[in-house]
Parts: structure tokens; C-alpha cells; sequence
């Protein structure tokens, strides 16, 4: 199976899990979008999130780096263009983007809170998991890229 493929098929079964599913089933049957006012920055957010999703998960990790998000499953080449260029983990961003949007959306505290749980929870296996992968896997390519790209908050690099 291809990486495009086995990217997909992550997408669906865990980005969907976090963006699809467990909102479906945290509102309430009789819950519905609020896209006046603020509701539109919400749905602005999910559609950005959205977007550098399939951005980094596609663009970078299937096609560029030739693997998928999956951690049992990961690229074979250190992904630093495109999104990569400007933040460490920006496919973490993108999920949580579209939870904070949907909470923005519904109105909805639960959604908040679990956006903010799964930043918790993503920064911990970035720390404690990825990155000292990374360095295995990658040696000084990706202590250079980690000197250059801030882990959370975006920079805009002098020649971009």
C-alpha cells in the first residue's frame, strides 16, 4: 500500500477519531453550529486546520517524506519544507485548530477542554517520544533543524 494510502486510512481511522467522532459523540444530539458572529472564526479555523492537515500529512509525510503520521509508520526522510519550516510540529496545530474551531462552532466547553488535553498530551509524546526518535533516526540533521525551528510557536525565518 502506498504512503498516500496508509495516510489516509490513518487520517480517517485517528484524525477523525479526535476531529469527527469525539465531537459527535461530547454535543449533544440537539447541539447546533452557531456560524454568526464568532461562529465564523471558528469555521475559519477548522477550515485552516483542515487545510495544513492534509498539508503536512500528504504534502509532507507521504509524499516528501515517504512514510505517514502513523508512529509505527513514520516518514523515512526528515520532513523541514513547507509548514516544517516554520514550526516543529505543525500537523499537532492543525488537529487542535480544528477542535478549538468546533468549540468555537457549537459553543461548546467540552471541546475546548479536550483540545486543550490533546495539546497536553501531544506535547508530552513529542518530548518524551518523537523527538529523541528523531535524533536517533536522523543524528545531526535533526539537532540542526531543532536549533533552527521552534517546537511550538512559529517563526518566520529571515528568507522566507
Amino acid at each position: 500500500m502506498s504512503p498516500v494510502l496508509r495516510t489516509l486510512v490513518f487520517t480517517i481511522l485517528v484524525a477523525g477519531l479526535w476531529t469527527v467522532a469525539l465531537p459527535y459523540w461530547l454535543l449533544s444530539p440537539g447541539l447546533r453550529p452557531h456560524l454568526a458572529g464568532v461562529g465564523i472564526a471558528g469555521a475559519l479555523l477548522v477550515a485552516s486546520g483542515s487545510a495544513l492537515y492534509v498539508t503536512c500529512a500528504f504534502w509532507g509525510f507521504a509524499l516528501r517524506g515517504q512514510g505517514t503520521p502513523a508512529p509505527i509508520d513514520p516518514p523515512k526522510k526528515l520532513v523541514v519544507e513547507g509548514p516544517y519550516r516554520f514550526v516543529r510540529n505543525p500537523m499537532y496545530w492543525s488537529v487542535v485548530s480544528v477542535m478549538l474551531g468546533e468549540a468555537i462552532v457549537f459553543r461548546a466547553l467540552s471541546l475546548a477542554l479536550c483540545a486543550a488535553g490533546l495539546f497536553a498530551g501531544a506535547s508530552l509524546f513529542v518530548i518524551l517520544y518523537e523527538e529523541p526518535v528523531l535524533r536517533r533516526k536522523f543524528g545531526a540533521a535533526y539537532e540542526d533543524y531543532c536549533r533552527r525551528v521552534p517546537r511550538w510557536l512559529p517563526h518566520w525565518p529571515k528568507s522566507a
